[in-house]
This record gives structure tokens, C-alpha cells and sequence, in this order.
């Protein structure tokens, strides 16, 4: 059984050590940002002590002529400029209110049920402190956190998110200049592959010509096979050189372009490969192609199920319409199919399960549908030991 591997597959040392920082920083400053926030919050804590022990103070009148001290007291009680805090009394009313705003229209009920509903958020924060005025009698003061510390205790969240924005700008950063590094090596190898075809090509175009001019040696069906590899070997020079350029389109009968092509395929493969084409589309049926490139996606794709059938079983091409103004191709192998772990790597570069092959074939097909096309190409239905479908879809306007 054939394993399934990928070329390109490797450990990025460089992101793991960028993902590693990241992982580091966010950790430490959120350790560290916690700790923060428990010193602040004990220290608030203290502080509204003190500025209850300070209401005690003033409502106990046994305290109303201390003179100084009283001032020192009510001071006490006017720096609290940041922490929200609400007194109830003894008798279970509102007494004093700090840090806290309420709309200058309410009327004084609307202003009790506002100050009633902060004090419900309070007591789910803080336990509220007992302010002892004597003789067992108490009130209750209620608080919050103060902005600052609500602003911080947001903060490490705020920052874990920047830095996953971070790492994921980083990760598509990299992943964007290794993909462009591959399309500059392969642009380059078709390149210089289309021109060293071209002294072969010419030689071989000589020599088809030497052969038609002696007919009595030379029989003529061959002769014209040989012409057609030929040509075929013209149209590969010229797809390898339209690789990295933007490719010319221009309207084309699909359905001609498609027999046209799979007549000439059905010559060169295994003889046990049943091959067939059925067209619903209207006979003119035009469609804004590159011919070059397109035969390339046909041949690709068909080559594919061959090598899937191992040279045995049928191979069936059917042109139906689609709605919004789009054509499809599917073509359909019985073939071993595809696993649903391999579903989504079919078109990866590099993915192959034979043993010869550079897994570049259906990659470069899917560019030249949806990139030079805007199209799609996709696996439509596959089960694995019936057979594989793809589903060629182009637009008709």
C-alpha cells in the first residue's frame, strides 16, 4: 500500500521560537498583571476600611465637637476621589454615596431604585464593611473596584489579544514569503524547462519534415502520430513559458475543447481504460478559457485517475449547465478514492501517494481554474475503493 507523504512538510524552527516568545510574554504578563491586581485590590480594600472607620466616626455624636479631628476625618472621607461607595445607615437608607454618578434628571425615587441596583452589583463583588457606631448598632458600606483597577484587570486579556494578533500576522507573514519563495523556484523551472525543450523541438520539427518528403520509406500514419507528439510537445513549451504571466483569454466551445483534447488522451493511455464523454450543454456553449492552460487542468486531473485505476476501469467526463450563469466538468475514475484524511490535501503542494511524483499536478491545476479562470476546482464526491469525482466549474459570461 502506498504511503502518503509531502516535500514541503518540515519544522519550522523560526516560528516555533517566535511562538515560543509570544507564548513566554503573554504568560509573564499575565502572572505578573494578577499579582498586580491582588496587591491593588487589597490595598482598596484597606483604604475603604478606613474611610468606613471614618463614617463611624462623624455619625457618632459623641464625636461632634472634636473640632480638628473631625476636620482630619471628613478630609479622609473627600479623598476618596476613585472607589465607588455607597452608605446604608442602620435604618436601611442611603446615606452617603461617593464616585458614583447619577443622571442629573432622575427625580429623588428614580435616584434610590439607581443607588438600590449599584448596591446589588456591589455586594456580588465585595462583601460589604460594617461601619460600628456603638451599642451593637452598625450600618453597612458597599463598594466597588475603582476604574483603574477594572481597566487593569482587562488588561491582560487585552494583551494576550494583541499578541495572538501578533502571532498569527507573524505565522501569515512567513507562510506568505515561503510561498512566494516557491512560485519564484517553480516560475523559474518552468521557464528554463520550456527553453531547453526548444532545441529538441526543433530538431524533432526537422525531422518530421524529412520523413514527409520521402513517403516510400516512411509510412505516413506514423509520420502524422509523430507530428501530433510533436505539436503536443509545442503546446507543453508554451504552457511551461505562460507559467507567472497573466494568461490571454478568449471564448472557447467547451465541449470541443474537451473532446478535442480527451481524443487525443485516449491514444496514449492503457488500453484497459474505458473513456467517455457526455456533454448537456448547448451545443455552442462558449466560455472565456485559455486552451493551453485548460487542456493542462483536463490533462492533469485525468492522469490522476488513471494512475488511480492503475490502468484498469473507466474514466467518464460529463458538461453539464449550473445555475447563475456557470458550466461544470466533472470528471469521474473508478479508482481506490480518496480517505477522508487526505480530502483536504489533495491539492496541497507537494502531496502525492505514488512513489514517483512531485504532488504538483492538481495544485497547479486548482491555479489555473480559480487564479487565471475564477473558477472552482474541488473534489465533488470520492469513497474510497469506488472511485473519485472532480468538479470542474467555470462561468459562462
Amino acid at each position: 500500500m502506498l504511503k502518503s507523504f509531502d516535500i514541503y512538510s518540515q519544522n519550522n524552527i523560526l516560528k516555533i521560537i517566535v511562538a515560543l516568545n509570544l507564548l513566554l510574554v503573554g504568560t509573564g504578563s499575565l502572572l505578573y498583571t494578577d499579582r498586580l491586581i491582588t496587591k491593588l485590590e487589597a490595598r482598596e480594600e484597606q483604604y475603604v476600611q478606613l474611610y468606613t472607620k471614618s463614617i463611624a466616626y462623624l455619625v457618632d455624636s459623641s464625636h461632634i465637637d472634636a473640632g480638628d479631628l473631625n476636620f482630619v476625618t471628613s478630609e479622609i472621607l473627600q479623598a476618596n476621589s476613585t472607589i465607588p461607595a455607597i452608605y446604608v445607615n442602620p435604618d436601611g437608607q442611603i446615606a452617603m454615596k461617593r464616585n458614583i454618578d447619577v443622571p442629573v434628571e432622575f427625580t429623588p425615587e428614580e435616584t434610590e431604585r439607581f443607588l438600590r441596583q449599584k448596591i446589588i452589583e456591589m455586594r456580588k463583588k465585595h462583601h460589604p464593611l460594617p461601619v460600628e457606631i456603638g451599642s451593637g448598632i452598625r450600618g453597612l458600606v458597599y463598594y466597588n473596584n475603582s476604574n483603574l483597577l477594572r481597566q487593569l484587570t482587562y488588561f491582560p486579556y487585552a494583551l494576550l489579544a494583541i499578541l495572538t494578533a501578533l502571532g498569527l500576522l507573524a505565522y501569515l507573514a512567513f507562510s506568505s514569503s515561503r510561498r512566494a519563495e516557491q512560485n519564484r523556484v517553480w516560475v523559474g523551472l518552468a521557464k528554463e524547462t520550456a527553453h531547453q525543450l526548444g532545441t529538441p523541438m526543433s530538431s524533432l520539427m526537422a525531422w518530421v519534415e524529412y520523413m514527409r518528403s520521402d513517403p516510400d520509406q516512411f509510412d505516413g500514419s506514423i509520420t502524422d502520430e509523430i507530428e501530433k507528439d510533436v505539436n503536443r510537445l509545442e503546446t507543453i513549451t508554451a504552457r511551461f513559458s505562460s507559467i507567472g504571466s497573466v494568461p490571454t483569454l478568449k471564448e472557447e466551445n467547451v465541449n470541443e475543447v474537451v473532446r478535442q483534447f480527451t481524443d487525443y488522451l485516449a491514444k496514449r493511455i492503457s488500453t484497459k481504460v474505458k473513456m467517455s464523454v457526455t456533454n448537456q450543454l448547448p451545443p455552442d456553449q462558449l466560455v472565456k478559457m485559455n486552451k493551453l492552460l485548460f487542456e493542462w487542468v483536463i490533462e492533469n486531473i485525468c492522469k490522476n485517475a488513471v494512475d488511480s485505476m492503475k490502468g484498469t476501469g473507466e474514466l467518464r467526463l460529463n458538461m453539464v449547465s449550473l445555475p447563475h450563469q456557470e458550466v461544470a466538468i466533472d470528471i469521474t475514475d473508478t479508482g481506490k478514492g480518496i480517505s477522508k484524511a487526505n480530502m483536504q490535501k489533495v491539492f496541497s503542494p507537494g502531496f502525492s501517494t505514488k512513489k514517483r511524483g512531485w504532488g504538483l499536478g492538481l495544485t497547479l491545476a486548482k491555479r489555473i481554474v480559480e487564479e487565471y479562470h475564477n473558477g472552482r476546482l474541488f473534489v465533488k464526491s470520492s469513497e474510497v475503493g469506488k472511485g473519485t469525482t472532480f468538479r470542474i466549474v467555470l462561468n459562462r459570461t
